[in-house]
């Protein structure tokens, strides 16, 4: 059987590899495709897809889209996507504002608790591997927090700090997830949710598939085994696909996040399946 792992984090956003590192990475986790899915960006799809033809695996053109339902973050992944479509482009170089301006909501913030921090200290480790349509995100933030001493870790700087509900955790307000289902669906992709277990939403997955929604991240790397077994269900009992993920964001002061390239995977038949599904109205 060929596998594919269909959560994929790259320096476009904020994992710490290239993306032909995750490629490779994939290949050498023996996986026939992987998805490269950045945050509100799709800046690494033509360096993935060039690296698919050198290791000989398929790179399947994804993107995450940030949005906000009931003043929780949900995030939709989008496969198939056309990724030279001008509106599509547009609407996420409008969300990748939205992304800036939190980032700096969140500095603020932290300068307000005490701590000696700018968004050029965030951009510090960063700037030189960054182009123009990459994204700045919260692991940014923690691992400047992390150098200058104001955090023992990344956990630590997230529990502290940047995750929902602390100390310095904002949400500026996002598109909807059934938006960004239909941008999705208009730039020819197939809309997925992404780990829907870390939201506690499950009356959005029914909603959601009637407004287009594909398919559901059963397996991802932040599951227990009985989310998994939840979501598998859930995702039949909807006619929805179940994907699998790692959400890889490669590795930082040893730690690898989520999970390595492959450690969640799916059955690769189910690229095939997203693909006679995209851009389909319900």
């Amino acid at each position: 059987m060929s596998y594919a792992d269909l959560h994929t984090h790259t320096l476009a956003s904020d994992g710490t590899g290239s993306p032909s590192d995750n490629v490779r990475l994939a290949s050498e986790a023996g996986l026939s495709a992987v998805a490269v899915t950045d945050h509100d960006t799709v800046g690494g799809l033509a360096e993935a897809q060039e690296a698919g033809l050198k290791y000989g695996i398929a790179v399947i053109p994804g993107v995450e889209i940030s949005t906000v339902h009931n003043g929780q973050d949900i995030h939709v992944l989008g496969y198939w996507i056309d990724e030279k479509d001008s509106l599509f482009l547009s609407r996420l170089a409008d969300l990748r504002q939205v992304r800036d301006r939190r980032n700096e909501m969140m500095v603020a913030r932290l300068q307000e608790l005490g701590i000696s921090i700018t968004m050029e200290d965030v951009l510090k480790s960063v700037q030189a591997s960054k182009k123009e349509g990459d994204t700045i995100g919260r692991p940014h933030i923690a691992d400047a927090l992390v150098r200058l001493g104001a955090a023992d870790s990344m956990a630590d700087a997230f529990n502290r700090y940047l995750a929902k509900g602390a100390a310095a955790y904002v949400n500026p307000p996002r598109i909807t997830p059934f938006e960004a289902v239909r941008w999705i669906m208009e730039a020819g992709g197939a809309a997925v949710l992404a780990h829907p277990g870390l939201y506690g939403q499950d009356d959005l997955i029914p909603q959601l598939a009637q407004a287009g929604m594909i398919g559901l991240e059963a397996y991802h790397s932040d599951h227990s085994p009985e989310q998994e077994e939840h979501y598998a269900a859930l995702a039949q009992e909807h006619d929805l696909l179940i994907t699998a993920g790692s959400d890889y964001h490669g590795e930082r002061g040893g730690v690898v996040f989520h999970a390595p390239i492959g450690a969640r995977r799916i059955d690769a038949d189910v690229v095939d399946r997203l693909f006679e599904r995209k851009g389909l109205r319900p």
